[in-house]
């Protein structure tokens, strides 16, 4: 963690043990699976810190365990001056933490249908690990019909409908849909258009 402000921050943290419905939305659960070392910190200005996670359950051999740690910046109390109205802003940062034994993968499949002037993606991971997704994009002989750009995780059983905007108006027949992930490779799904 680094501090790039020039005044100290407290920081505090949360372990929660994340899990998406099937129709992806996130869950989080406070959990005691993991702790975190310090469990509060005090970063004075221009510092940095290292942190260290540790699991205190046995890892699964098969899937991927999925945390969230949930860090928040604890404001500090200040007193008020007069005819001043002070309102402190504390930051919260959620960052996933992942535990992937090495035959964990994911397996992501998905399906296309034309929404009035959006494309809607159904995208399903039957895998054991997460799929993250930063580019989704449907294309008809290499010309983008519509694209979606971002971080967008699918767990393992989990499934996500996303909307594409329409980048012209799309005619029913064949495309491709194009899916690129985290690591940089993509997927390439052959779907029809009604």
């Amino acid at each position: 963690l680094n501090n790039e402000s020039d005044s100290e921050i407290v920081l505090q943290a949360d372990i929660n043990a994340w899990s998406q419905s099937q129709t992806g939305v996130d869950q989080l659960v406070l959990t005691e699976d993991m702790i975190l070392s310090p469990p509060i910190i005090k970063l004075p200005p221009r510092a940095r810190q290292v942190v260290r996670l540790a699991l205190l359950k046995p890892a699964d051999t098969q899937q991927q365990l999925t945390y969230r740690m949930i860090m928040r910046e604890v404001p500090e109390a200040t007193a008020v001056k007069a005819n001043t109205m002070e309102v402190p802003i504390a930051l919260a940062l959620s960052m996933p933490v992942f535990i992937t034994p090495p035959s964990a993968k994911h397996q992501l499949h998905c399906q296309a249908a034309r929404h009035q002037a959006e494309i809607q993606v159904v995208c399903e991971n039957k895998g054991t690990a997460y799929a993250q997704l930063r580019e989704i994009q449907v294309k008809r002989q290499e010309q983008s019909l519509a694209k979606l750009e971002g971080g967008i995780y699918i767990l393992p059983g989990a499934q996500k409908t996303l909307s594409l905007k329409a980048e012209q108006p799309i005619t029913t027949g064949q495309a491709q849909l194009s899916i690129m992930f985290d690591n940089g490779k993509n997927q390439l799904f052959d779907i029809e258009l009604f």
